[in-house]
């Protein structure tokens, strides 16, 4: 798996994953030059190249000077995902855009989530591209792999979580109390949360929109939710 960008790559040698390889631009600096220390400390092989080389190499070419090879992203079981008392766990209902389900990561990670779900079929996985968008975020919060969503509420909702749809038409975020073992479901791009998931939720959630447009986009919508439950237990 390659891992591409500074920030992403400063973020995965911060794990334990075991990493292959480095291609760094040769005659780099600054932040390159910390991520070859850093390398050196864990023994990590290096090579300098020249640009061209890492424009070959990269996916979108946007790799700022340095790629990591890692072995394949690993995924959590859901049971891993659960928490004690106070908890929070992601659930993508049909994300399919790799920039979202980066964000969506991001913001989790940044929120203390304990883990975001997302389905087996019909959904964006964790690739090069999802690393790079959630800034290196992905490589600290746990992802779980379900045969579908509807599986993974009716789990966690044995577990004692309680389990919201981010959606239009819902109760207002801000009167919710949203303390304890809470599952926040987030919907695809245009769908939304399905029909029969919806049903399934213990409640659906909507965020107050005060200007023309009908909609936020998935992330956005998940950063504002989840800081809502940062907020209420702090």
């Amino acid at each position: 798996m390659k891992t591409e960008g500074r920030n992403a790559v400063l973020e995965l040698l911060k794990t334990d994953k075991t990493i292959e390889k480095l291609l760094i631009e040769k005659g780099g600096q600054g932040v390159l030059g910390k991520i070859f220390a850093e390398a050196r400390k864990k023994n990590i092989r290096v090579q300098f190249v020249d640009r061209a080389v890492l424009d070959r190499e990269s996916v979108d070419k946007r790799h700022q000077g340095v790629i990591a090879y890692s072995t394949d992203f690993v995924y959590a079981e859901l049971h891993e995902l659960v928490g004690k008392e106070e908890s929070l766990i992601v659930l993508c209902d049909g994300v399919e855009d790799v920039h979202n389900l980066g964000s969506i990561l991001r913001v989790a990670e940044c929120a203390g989530a304990d883990g975001v779900v997302i389905p087996k079929a019909k959904g964006a996985t964790v690739t090069e591209a999802v690393v790079r968008i959630s800034a290196g975020a992905a490589e600290h919060i746990a992802v779980a792999k379900v045969p579908s969503i509807n599986y993974a509420v009716e789990e966690l909702k044995k577990c004692g979580y309680w389990i919201y749809a981010l959606e239009a038409g819902g109760d207002c975020i801000w009167q919710e109390k949203l303390t304890g073992k809470v599952a926040l479901v987030v919907g695809g791009e245009d769908s939304g949360v399905k029909r029969l998931t919806r049903e399934k939720c213990d409640k659906v959630l909507s965020i107050p929109l005060y200007g023309k447009v009908n909609s936020l986009n998935a992330s956005v919508a998940l950063g504002i939710a989840v800081y809502e439950v940062a907020r209420a237990r702090n």
